[in-house]
């Protein structure tokens, strides 16, 4: 369908998909539980200094593509060809196998506060167990093609938005009633801890959470043809999303130690604990809200599951060129799903799922490994993306676009400074202090390397079948798009 033909939507429907897309409270206490307070600014700068900027950029990349579908893999193929593009569809496929390994433990402390009203600790061995079971039965499920699990992650979605709204409303509404902060923000809390190099490390390292916490711009990036008003709009559109972003991020980030210290909050039960004492604050029972709460972030979690779990696999394997995997793996059952590749994903993710557990002492521990190598990884496609922006403004600056982010300085300064933050934040998270070294060789930086150059060679394998049959279609397909839209 064209444009012209589609159901334009208006800015303000732009800014809710966007905060929707964004915004999540689990990301706020997270990131309070690992470096405090510090959490409220380092959100908002994050926001401004990467959400907007990179959402330009996908944004510039829509417009070169604009009778595309305008996927990461049309935009990294404009200005570096089909061997990035892949790799860029496969990082992002890539990323979210480390994503179940985080999903899976929240999903079991969530069930876990709805049947017995607690977090129920287990072995590192049952928790894995389980993991493994809930999984598998999500696999299955998914190239069943469970519509109603669609319905599930709907509710359970804004369910969750309304439980941020409602604790920014009881929490503020407990402050004008004279409670006192358990800790108060300030500029001394509110600042890193930078007494020593680890400390600052583990700051930077917690960087790489930030920013997944504010990314999702890829995700607004393909609306820009679908906007009333076009470019114009699109650009304040998406400047208004980041700066209220930003505020609700650094706001709700300021009330968590309303009645919990800093320093007390945890990765596992953090969220129940500030709810639970938020709530009992205005006379609600423990049991009655954590089990609610559960029960709200369970559905959606499930729903995330379910939805995460086919997805992916689904974009990935239609995306890419046809040749590059066999038709019996990428073949669709009647949903629509490549179930084969669903269960070579469940494959792949169980060592994924099993290692961490190897190095963990508990399930706090088991989540702070696992969300690290998830922010870490989850940094890879947008690295690609810049990347290919850069060499964009580079070397092909005069390809015709409606929009573009500046005059070519602007933009290759731009893409240099997130090229660096992103690199830097990248090896800080992927290599965090007082983790045991086998274990980051092996999950942070063995995981990478083997999976990386796994998809490198079996491109390469594609690219030497195909010189062999079609020598002319090889080099269109490693050639960049752009230059045929500079002929």
């Amino acid at each position: 369908m064209s444009s012209e033909k589609r159901a334009k939507i208006g800015s303000l429907a732009l800014l809710g998909m966007t905060i929707s897309a964004v915004f999540g409270l689990k990301n706020i206490i997270n990131n309070n539980a690992e470096i405090g307070l510090a959490a409220a600014p380092a959100f908002f700068i994050a926001t401004i200094l990467y959400f907007v900027p990179y959402t330009l950029v996908t944004a510039e990349f829509v417009a070169l593509n604009k009778d595309s579908e305008s996927g990461v893999y049309a935009w990294v193929k404009t200005s570096m060809g089909g061997r990035w593009a892949f790799m860029t569809a496969f990082c992002y496929w890539f990323v979210n196998l480390f994503y179940f390994a985080s999903i899976l433990p929240n999903i079991i402390i969530y069930a876990s506060y709805v049947f017995f009203g607690m977090n129920v600790e287990m072995s590192p061995f049952l928790t894995t167990t389980i993991e493994i079971v809930i999984f598998a039965i999500g696999t299955w499920a998914s190239t069943k093609g469970a519509k109603w699990i669609g319905n599930i992650s709907s509710i359970g979605s804004a369910a969750a938005m309304g439980m941020a709204a409602i604790f920014v409303l009881l929490s503020v509404g407990a402050i004008f009633g004279g409670v006192e902060f358990a800790t108060a923000p300030t500029a001394q809390t509110m600042a890193p801890d930078t007494t020593s190099f680890a400390t600052i490390w583990g700051f930077c390292g917690t960087l790489a959470w930030i920013i997944q916490g504010v990314g999702g711009a890829e995700s607004v990036g393909v609306f820009l043809n679908d906007l009333k008003g076009g470019v114009t709009a699109f650009v304040r559109t998406v400047v208004a999303a980041g700066l209220v972003i930003g505020l609700l991020y650094a706001g709700s980030s300021l009330l968590v130690n309303l009645f919990i210290p800093m320093g007390e909050v945890s990765l596992s039960t953090g969220i129940f604990d500030v709810y639970g004492a938020l709530f009992a604050h205005f006379g609600i029972p423990e049991n009655v809200s954590t089990r609610v709460l559960g029960l709200i972030l369970l559905a959606a979690q499930v729903g995330g599951l379910m939805m995460w779990t086919s997805a992916p696999i689904k974009v990935f394997f239609t995306e890419i060129p046809k040749g590059v995997f066999g038709g019996k793996i990428v073949e669709m059952n009647e949903q629509g799903i490549p179930w084969r590749a669903a269960w070579v994903q469940f494959l792949i993710v169980l060592p994924i799922v099993i290692i961490p557990a190897m190095g963990a002492s508990g399930l706090n521990d088991l989540l702070n490994i696992v969300i690290n190598m998830t922010a870490a990884t989850a940094l890879l496609p947008p690295l690609l993306i810049l990347l290919a922006y850069f060499v964009l403004r580079v070397k092909y600056d005069n390809a015709p676009r409606s929009f573009r982010m500046g005059h070519r300085t602007f933009g290759v300064a731009i893409s240099v400074f997130l090229l660096c933050v992103f690199a830097f934040v990248f090896v800080a998270g992927t290599f965090p202090l007082g983790q045991e070294l086998w274990l980051t060789l092996v999950y942070n930086v063995g995981g990478v390397v083997v999976f990386i150059g796994a998809a490198l060679l079996w491109y390469q394998r594609y690219i030497n079948r195909l010189r062999a049959t079609d020598p002319e279609a090889a080099e269109e397909e490693l050639r960049p798009s752009v230059l045929d839209m500079m002929e």
